[in-house]
């Protein structure tokens, strides 16, 4: 290993260990001191309003979670996907129609159903699983997308919400999503999957609002705080750029 790889190596092992110990920071001092309010994002607001009038009606929340690999690189966005599953399903545990979420990766599926069962027990012990409500639609984009169709259609959905890895294939889900009159929220990690969803769907997430869904649902102290901890990195290589422009613009002159 040359010395400029090991160098490059301990920046990187220095800013992972910086972010975990703010994030530690930041999630101990949350419920002590008055943090400075987020931006207001509508979807986030429009899917509290969805998850009530939801229960109230007797309709279903559908959460559809795309097809990531919770062991590859696109694991944040299947993970913030079943962060948002499991605030929907303790949000609307008491209607008689729970949430059914639906996936396109066997491991997503797995943990979907066992999320929604573990949020279902918890408001109430006695009540019988669904074995139907983690469904695995289909392996492939279009298969998966497939599969999904029906859902929508067919069980009274009134919100859809699309969050996680998709491809242009995620504009059959959509549109489904428009034909019966329901609300879609939508975000993917996938550029060419955000501007299908910017055109079709009612509430698009744009970038890194699919990362903070956690955060604006209250899911934890923790999702706040690291909302917190990318602001601060974010200005400091904002400042690191303005200060190499700066340097190299004196060198030059």
């Amino acid at each position: 290993m040359s010395a400029a790889e090991l160098f490059v190596g301990l920046l990187g092992l220095g800013f992972v260990l910086l972010f975990a110990i703010l994030l530690l920071v930041f999630t101990a001092l949350g419920g002590k001191q008055q943090l400075r309010p987020f931006r207001e994002i509508p979807a986030f607001q429009k899917l509290r309003r969805a998850v009530g009038l939801a229960v109230e009606s007797g309709t279903r929340l559908h959460v559809s979670l795309g097809r990531a690999d919770l062991t590859g690189p696109d694991s944040a966005v299947g993970l913030a996907g079943l962060t948002v599953l499991e605030r929907a399903t303790r949000a609307a545990a008491i209607s008689d129609r729970p949430p059914i979420a639906t996936s396109g990766e066997g491991s997503l599926a797995t943990l979907s159903q066992e999320s929604l069962d573990s949020m279902l027990r918890s408001v109430s012990p006695d009540r019988e699983p669904d074995p139907s409500a983690g469904r695995l639609t289909g392996l492939t984009p279009f298969s998966y997308a497939a599969g999904v169709i029906p859902v929508i259609h067919d069980e009274h959905i009134s919100t859809n919400i699309i969050l996680g890895h998709f491809g242009p294939e995620v504009a059959l889900i959509t549109e489904a999503g428009e034909r019966v009159g329901s609300l879609t929220i939508a975000g993917t990690d996938q550029v060419s999957a955000q501007a299908v969803i910017y055109a079709t769907a009612q509430e698009p997430l744009v970038g890194e609002d699919v990362y903070a869904s956690g955060a604006y649902l209250g899911a934890s102290p923790a999702h706040v705080a690291s909302l917190r901890v990318q602001d601060i990195f974010r200005w400091a290589l904002i400042i690191a750029i303005l200060l190499g422009a700066l340097a190299r613009l004196v060198h030059l002159l």
